[in-house]
């Protein structure tokens, strides 16, 4: 090719866009099987980066140093319980800030006694230790926890998920519930809880409470530590011996925040579903373009062979109609783009995210439906480069 013959960067994506203004809905059709499939692949990586930073802020909020004990199963597998003692011993451990715990008791629910007892909403009563919202950073949405002077009294908090269940939005003053057989004053709600969703199916007494008026065996079920952050993996060491020093085997040791981590892990590798499914999207838009290509070269089979008249080389026909494959696939790779960024900042707005898109979202899928472009409109593009002017005017 000489260099007359050599096309301007800004002719090639004029004589480009001609072709697609001329034909507007087909191109439209073509584009929009690109952008569901760029869009799609934008989403996932999006909507996965945005869960995984709503994740690890959550994590950072409520601190990676939170470990909880449990009662596991005796030799001859029943259920094991915890010493009574296991908190106070656990306290003594250097490293450890704080200790809370819970007790499970047999006692049922109900707003009142007509309820039948079956009708249990799936919630717990335990008793707890009074600074349980504050070693697992909790707060208080209505009312107030237990106190000295309320823990040995019929007064229940609420987890935020059991008040809805029962069906209270708001504390009212003398607001009651039936609890193992008699009214308990409801004292408050706490607010929702990420690391233990345990509690927020809880309706929660006084250690003495418990006892007295459920018939709590006083064991806990559960212990809530808080270490040193940079001592945790030594404190949850030893937690179990230190716990049941006879049963050591009896005792499961946990950190929730590994739970959590572990969802992110467990979302990402699901990612990789989503975004073969968007590839499909994205091959089967490439495909539509290939025929939209095809057909075009069909039908300006006139305006291939007046160029080639006119002093147009292989080169220009098939520069011409391969930059429109590729422009047409990059008009829809930055639609899906857009939309795909839309989805994620909407639907992490609505779940109170951060809005991640990483630029291997955005740049991956521009780049994937501009390469689909180029191979859709490459064999169009040498079919098209290949008619001789005499041919093409001929057969018009």
């Amino acid at each position: 090719m000489t260099a007359s013959a050599r096309m301007h960067p800004a002719d090639v994506a004029r004589t480009a866009a001609v072709g697609l203004r001329t034909r507007r809905m087909r191109a439209l059709l073509s584009a929009l099987g690109i952008s569901i499939g760029v869009a799609a692949m934008v989403a996932v990586l999006g909507l996965s980066a945005s869960s995984q930073a709503g994740l690890l802020a959550e994590i950072d909020k409520l601190g990676t140093n939170l470990l909880t004990v449990t009662p596991g199963q005796t030799l001859s597998g029943k259920d094991a319980k915890l010493p009574r003692e296991a908190p106070g011993m656990i306290a003594r451990i250097g490293p450890v800030d704080s200790v809370e715990s819970t007790g499970k008791t047999s006692a049922s629910v109900y707003r009142s006694p007509y309820i039948p007892s079956v009708n249990t909403n799936a919630l717990t009563v335990s008793a707890a230790s009074l600074g349980l919202p504050a070693a697992l950073r909790m707060t208080v949405a209505q009312g107030r926890y237990l106190n000295a002077a309320t823990a040995d009294q019929p007064v229940v908090v609420l987890g935020w998920t059991a008040a809805a269940r029962l069906g209270i939005a708001k504390i009212h003053p003398g607001a009651r519930l039936w609890v193992g057989g008699q009214w308990f004053y409801v004292a408050g709600i706490l607010g929702k809880a990420s690391l233990v969703q345990e509690i927020n199916e809880s309706v929660l007494v006084g250690y003495g409470a418990a006892e007295k008026y459920l018939h709590f065996d006083g064991h806990p079920t559960k212990i809530y530590i808080r270490a040193q952050t940079e001592q945790v993996k030594d404190v949850q060491q030893v937690l179990a011996a230190t716990a049941y020093p006879e049963h050591a085997d009896e005792v499961v040791v946990s950190q929730p925040s590994a739970a959590l981590e572990a969802r992110a892990v467990a979302q990402s590798a699901l990612n990789g579903l989503f975004l073969g499914l968007g590839a499909v999207a994205l091959l089967v838009g490439g495909i539509g373009v290939a025929n939209t290509m095809v057909i075009s070269v069909l039908e300006r089979r006139s305006e291939i062979g007046l160029r080639r008249s006119l002093g147009a080389t292989r080169g220009n026909i098939r520069l011409q109609f391969l930059s429109e494959a590729v422009l047409l696939a990059a008009m829809g790779g930055i639609a899906g783009v857009a939309l795909g960024v839309a989805v994620t900042a909407a639907y992490a707005l609505l779940k109170g995210w951060a809005t991640v898109v990483p630029p291997i979202a955005w740049g991956g899928g521009l780049g994937a439906a501009v390469l689909i472009g180029a191979v859709a409109g490459l064999l169009p593009a040498l079919r098209a480069a290949r008619m001789q002017p005499t041919e093409a005017l001929r057969t018009v």
